[in-house]
């Protein structure tokens, strides 16, 4: 099953200082058909303004995905983790046994993120964060944080959950398949152009949530950036 989720149909919340899309439950946002897909509970669109950000706040028995498309964040936590991820990096926190973070955009630019939060296999596990560049290659999906058994030994960042998260950029016209096991759906958005999955056409900050499908074909349109997250339903 592809289901598309047009950017318009997202839930939002907007302030002074950001202008935040949902596209599953969040906050004040509830839409009992978008619950999560699997152990993928939250995708958050987020543009942060300059010498702004989330103050320091609690998290716990979480992994927390954040993708940068825009501008960079710096993270702060009571670990004395400190780093700044810019943009095409990708930073995991696990907030495990409990972590207090700050992200902010100290940059003169706004600030355009994915956060993605995932259940964790486990609760309990021991806080921490890290952050790695990932070059945009031009040559499809690239693994940048996983759980999977299949992962193991390469070079994504780790996270505590049977779960990827994916990235990469596609070429107007280049082609890329993704397969599934039995038991395992997929999230998928476009960071800006179009592409089509398994002929269903998803545009710019689209979603499309992938359920009970052994394989798609993604094709993108025009030159692309995609993330995606595979889970274990």
């Amino acid at each position: 099953m592809i289901d598309l989720r047009p950017f318009s149909s997202l839930g939002a919340f907007r302030n002074e200082w950001l202008n935040a899309h949902h596209h599953f439950s969040f906050a004040s946002y509830h839409d009992p058909a978008r619950m999560g897909l699997g152990r993928l509970r939250v995708w958050n669109d987020d543009e942060v303004a300059p010498g702004t950000g989330f103050d320091p706040h609690p998290h716990r028995d979480m992994e927390i995905v954040t993708y940068i498309r825009q501008g960079a964040i710096t993270h702060r936590d009571n670990l004395g983790n400190e780093g700044r991820t810019e943009a095409g990096d990708v930073q995991v926190m696990h907030a495990g046994t409990g972590i207090m973070h700050a992200e902010y955009n100290l940059e003169t630019v706004p600030t355009r993120l994915f956060q993605i939060w995932i259940l964790p296999d486990r609760r309990g596990v021991a806080p921490g964060w890290g952050t790695r560049s990932f070059p945009r290659s031009g040559d499809g999906l690239s693994v940048l944080a996983s759980g999977r058994p299949q992962d193991d030994g390469s070079d994504a960042l780790p996270l505590n959950a049977d779960a990827a998260v994916l990235a990469g950029t596609l070429a107007a016209g280049q082609t890329t398949e993704l397969a599934f096991a039995p038991g395992r759906s997929a999230y998928l958005v476009p960071v800006n152009g179009s592409v089509t999955v398994n002929g269903v056409t998803a545009g710019a900050r689209d979603g499309v949530a992938i359920s009970q499908e052994r394989s798609v074909t993604i094709t993108a349109a025009e030159p692309t950036e995609l993330v995606v997250v595979e889970v274990a339903d």
